[in-house]
């Protein structure tokens, strides 16, 4: 029986896929001649394994124990008789595919590949069948026709599927670098408000950004006065409930009686002054950002009513029976150590983990000392338009002053020095060691001697460079009491300016 091409030629037109193709195919030269066995096997995207459809089996296009591999490499058509193929091949999946034959039969490997273009390998086509049943398939003209619509079917599939991938890829990279782009953009942008240029607080902006792309809850930690209210709002500012209230509480600062009904509202009549009905912020922040400061102030009776409100976005203010929807995303803060807390029972695990989705550690002042700078030239600009002032600069005595500091007050308290100082400083000068709180806080604390470093004699090793080290810290010390002024530092310590300029020097104190 003869090969039918126009029916076999329409029902392979017809099929949507390489999958469908090739079963198609098989099953035609099942149908039409006297095959045993028949198997069509693909090339995968990687061009090294053939695998069969709706199967696991993967045979490595360089492993010669199975006759596919030989097929291809050659690049022509491969007969064998099953018997030797059987006995001389003996990789376990081949093995496992032709182990009910009989040795009898011939085994037919015909390797496919593209007829134009880069005529690229596709695959195999293999076939099991008596002397007699071979013969007549491969002397049918129609056997050629077919593997031809074969071949050029899959390839155009093929080749589709490639494209279709391609476009894929380069769709996912371009939505990736625009993603990029647009982070890399906002994290700019946020470097104007959240200053500095160390590592630390660049990652901090990046993962400000990544946590406002989210509705997760976040928790910011960090030290007092390292700016966690300044991040929530940028948190805010970049979601997308930019366009919603932003509604800041400090649980420490409200009476823990008052707390409830400012958190949840209540209904007139409610306890005693409740005049009115009252919202409270829960409801005001409707569709916008719930700032909670000092969350670790909280009192454990309402922290249980809170974790209630972000598993169910469901909560009851007081005095009233029917419950209200929250739609709003939460943002706390705390500089306590939460996890303490939990471990002595006065904050709740699972309030903690419910609020720590996306967690914020902001590094404090003392670890970031390179932003100083920049941060205390913004103050001073900050200040003098504020006050009106004349633009002032800041000398390098005081800069180096100010990196000295240890800031237990973080960027609040380099603030305030810089405002003080830039109160004390008179017009037409540059902020220096004498305006600032610093000095005199020293001056009016009790005077002590300037010791050698170590805290014994015991303790130095090296006499020439003890020396050297206490001579620095005392000129230092004069330095920046008389404001970088080598002529008086010099009269103060009886020596003439020209010997304490050669030692600022050698000492390497040159401002």
């Amino acid at each position: 029986m003869s090969l039918d091409r126009m029916t076999i030629a329409l029902d392979m037109l017809a099929c949507p896929n390489t999958a469908s193709l090739r079963e198609r195919g098989r099953a035609a030269l099942c149908e039409t001649h006297d095959l045993v066995w028949s198997h069509c096997l693909a090339l995968d995207a990687s061009g090294r394994w053939l695998v069969q459809d709706d199967s696991e089996i993967r045979l490595a296009c360089d492993d010669f124990r199975h006759p596919y591999a030989h097929a291809i490499r050659r690049g022509t058509p491969l007969t064998l008789k099953l018997g030797e193929a059987r006995s001389r091949l003996d990789h376990p999946d081949f093995q496992a595919q032709v182990a009910r034959l009989s040795s009898d039969l011939l085994l037919e490997i015909r390797p496919l590949r593209a007829l134009d273009g880069a005529r690229e390998w596709l695959g195999v086509l293999a076939f099991a069948a008596s002397t007699v049943a071979l013969d007549a398939l491969l002397d049918d003209p129609g056997f050629s026709v077919f593997e031809r619509l074969l071949c050029q079917l899959w390839a155009r599939h093929h080749r589709q599927l490639d494209e279709h991938r391609q476009r894929s890829q380069l769709r996912d990279s371009l939505t990736k670098l625009n993603a990029g782009a647009r982070r890399q953009a906002l994290s700019r942008r946020l470097a104007e408000t959240i200053l500095g240029e160390t590592p630390a607080i660049q990652t901090l902006r990046e993962q400000i950004v990544r946590a406002a792309e989210t509705s997760l809850a976040v928790l910011i930690q960090g030290e007092t006065g390292s700016g966690k209210d300044l991040v929530a709002r940028a948190l805010h500012r970049l979601s997308a409930r930019a366009n919603g209230p932003f509604v800041a509480l400090n649980c420490a600062a409200i009476p823990e009686t008052l707390l409830e009904s400012e958190l949840f509202g209540h209904a007139k009549g409610a306890f005693s002054g409740a005049d009115q009905a009252r919202n409270g912020l829960l409801g005001e922040t409707d569709g916008g950002t719930l700032f909670l400061d000092e969350i670790g102030d909280m009192p454990q009776s309402l922290q249980a009513k809170l974790l209630r409100v972000l598993e169910s976005g469901r909560y009851r203010p007081l005095g009233e029976s029917e419950e209200r929807r929250a739609d709003l995303r939460l943002v706390a803060a705390t500089h306590q150590p939460l996890r303490e807390h939990i471990r002595d029972g006065r904050f709740r695990a699972d309030l903690f983990y419910r609020l720590s989705q996306f967690p914020l550690v902001l590094p404090p002042l003392r670890e970031r000392r390179d932003d100083i700078a920049l941060l205390a030239k913004t103050f001073i600009d900050e200040f003098c338009r504020r006050e009106r002032r004349a633009e002032l600069g800041i000398t390098p005595a005081a800069l180096r002053l100010l990196r000295e500091r240890d800031y237990p007050g973080n960027i609040r308290e380099l603030k305030n020095l810089i405002d003080y100082a830039c109160a004390m400083t008179p017009a037409g000068e540059d902020v220096g060691p004498r305006s600032l709180l610093i000095v005199a806080e020293e001056r009016a604390a009790p005077a002590q001697d300037i010791a050698p470093p170590g805290t014994t004699d015991n303790a130095i090793s090296d006499l020439r460079q003890a020396l050297r080290d206490y001579e620095a810290r005392l000129i230092r010390e004069r330095l920046d009491r008389f404001d970088g002024n080598r002529t008086l530092a010099a009269q103060s310590l009886g020596v003439p300016k020209r010997t304490l300029a050669h030692k600022c020097q050698l000492l390497e104190l040159d401002p």
